[in-house]
């Protein structure tokens, strides 16, 4: 038989790439390649700044042009991006599921190893996705819960404001950096419901739970008509190419309506 945090795992992971995690008892040992995520957020370690000129490579390499020639805060926007929506993307697809975990990992208790070019590996700790699987969080089926509202500050207020006052000291405005989790949020949920249709509204009551917190209220919009997302900053990705003159995202906010 198939424990119920194995089975949870597997059901979120058949959501897609940035939903699949792998599990370690909290507090283990570290085993290669695996590094704790928290790295990204020490000043010491340079892990972050590592990972910084990758993404400001790898955009550079799109346009043919030299590393140089793309701004620092543009590769930090795209990188963290990345980041937080790989952190954001497994709770969601936990919610969605399930129930949102209402004490989520630190960024010291999450665990990866690097790679570009897609979503790179996670690991959660076991005891968070067992708590999912017998029950012991916050339902989502409420929006305006105080509970569900307090694990979604929960998750806003730890490990995503964690890597947002990281990439902060790139010289990236925090309205973009929040913008970004908010990008991420909806861009998770986007992928929840294409995934698995029959899950749209507990995906889109958990994206609720955080894009109504005072973080994410003022980073977008919410048409109330359609329900279409639009975030009130850009992550800077444009100016990536070639004259700045790249093209934008969806949900960004220079988009013409």
């Amino acid at each position: 038989m198939t424990e119920p945090t194995t089975a949870l795992q597997e059901q979120v992971a058949a959501l897609g790439p940035f939903f699949t995690f792998e599990t370690h008892a909290a507090g283990s040992e570290l085993v290669s390649p695996w590094r704790k995520l928290s790295e990204v957020a020490r000043d010491e370690s340079g892990v972050l700044e590592e990972r910084v000129a990758s993404v400001r490579a790898a955009l550079a390499a799109g346009g043919g042009r030299p590393a140089e020639a793309v701004e620092l805060r543009v590769a930090a926007s795209v990188a963290h991006l990345g980041l937080v929506a790989r952190v954001v993307s497994p709770m969601l697809g936990l919610a969605a599921l399930h129930r949102l975990p209402s004490r989520p990992p630190t960024l010291d208790g999450l665990r990866w190893h690097s790679g570009l070019g897609g979503a790179f590996a996670l690991s959660l700790p076991r005891e968070t996705v067992a708590a999912v699987a017998a029950n012991d969080t916050v339902a989502t089926d409420d929006a305006g819960s105080v509970a569900g509202a307090g694990a979604a500050g929960a998750l806003l207020a730890g490990p995503v404001r964690d890597l947002v006052d990281a990439v902060a000291a790139f010289s990236v405005s925090r309205r973009i950096l929040w913008g970004n989790v908010a990008s991420a949020v909806n861009g998770a949920t986007a992928g929840i419901v294409s995934a698995a249709p029959a899950l749209a509204r507990p995906a889109r009551t958990a994206a609720l739970l955080m894009l109504r917190r005072p973080q994410l209220r003022d980073a977008h919009t919410l048409d109330p008509r359609n329900g279409r997302f639009r975030r009130r900053s850009c992550c800077l990705i444009y100016r990536a190419a070639p004259d700045a003159a790249g093209a934008v995202c969806g949900d960004c906010v220079l988009v013409r309506r």
